[in-house]
């Protein structure tokens, strides 16, 4: 979020927020950490690159605008820039404790952003997450694959002491239940392996079974992972029309 000054003087970064999921899902279904997970995220000197105060100046925002970035290989990359307010201004006005509505409010109307008590942002030295609530239980038949249009319809927010105790509480007031035993399909495209076998580790070591199809059951067979194969429903049914030809 970014707050400026009529005079384009100033800018206030009101936070920098990381999302948890990977780019391509909407932010408004992304859960997102404030501060980043990532302790090489978390300083404002990331993004200095974006150069924010250029950029509202050439868009002639005063008031509130957010930005989207993107790093691939250390490369910052800018998605898109909103001249507007978000509906994560609440959830970051909450985690840092300023009023970020009230702020912008007030420059709009005239105000200067230095005269506001609240007009410089520090990093919390606790971690706060948002998560989105979707609606999957009551619509069944809806596809719960999340990708750039939103399909959720609220959010929660937890707060810890560590990233891992805020994204608990979050998942909690969502209602997302973790199982604690059962049995997992493992099945992703091929760059992603690697990171599919590391996961199916942490999986076995928590007492899950895990099954997988044709080479990602392959693939994890030969990194030492046990898994019971599974047939896709096309390869099912190919099998069933072989035999009924016999």
């Amino acid at each position: 979020m970014w707050t400026r000054s009529a005079t384009a003087t100033d800018v206030l970064i009101g936070g920098i927020m990381e999302h948890i999921e990977q780019a391509g899902v909407h932010s408004g279904d992304s859960g997102c950490s404030l501060p980043a997970e990532r302790p090489e995220r978390r300083s404002p000197a990331r993004v200095e690159a974006s150069r924010p105060s250029k950029l509202a100046k050439a868009l002639n925002v005063v008031g509130l605008m957010n930005i989207q970035f993107a790093i691939q290989s250390g490369v910052i990359y800018i998605l898109e820039v909103n001249p507007r307010a978000s509906r994560t201004v609440p959830f970051v006005s909450k985690a840092t404790g300023v009023p970020l509505a009230k702020v912008a409010a007030r420059v709009m109307a005239g105000r200067k952003l230095r005269s506001s008590a609240s007009w410089r942002c520090k990093t919390p030295a606790y971690f706060s997450v948002k998560e989105a609530v979707f609606p999957f239980a009551k619509f069944p038949e809806a596809d719960p694959i999340l990708g750039p249009e939103m399909k959720s319809t609220g959010e929660v927010m937890g707060t810890g002491r560590t990233f891992g105790e805020a994204y608990a509480k979050a998942q909690a007031a969502s209602g997302v239940v973790l199982p604690t035993r059962g049995t997992c399909l493992i099945s992703v495209r091929d760059r992603d392996k690697p990171g599919a076998i590391e996961l199916a580790q942490l999986l076995m070591a928590r007492g899950f079974e895990i099954i997988a199809n044709g080479r990602h059951g392959e693939a994890l067979s030969a990194a030492g992972i046990a898994c019971r194969r599974v047939n896709k429903v096309r390869e099912g049914q190919t099998a069933h029309r072989g035999h009924d030809q016999e």
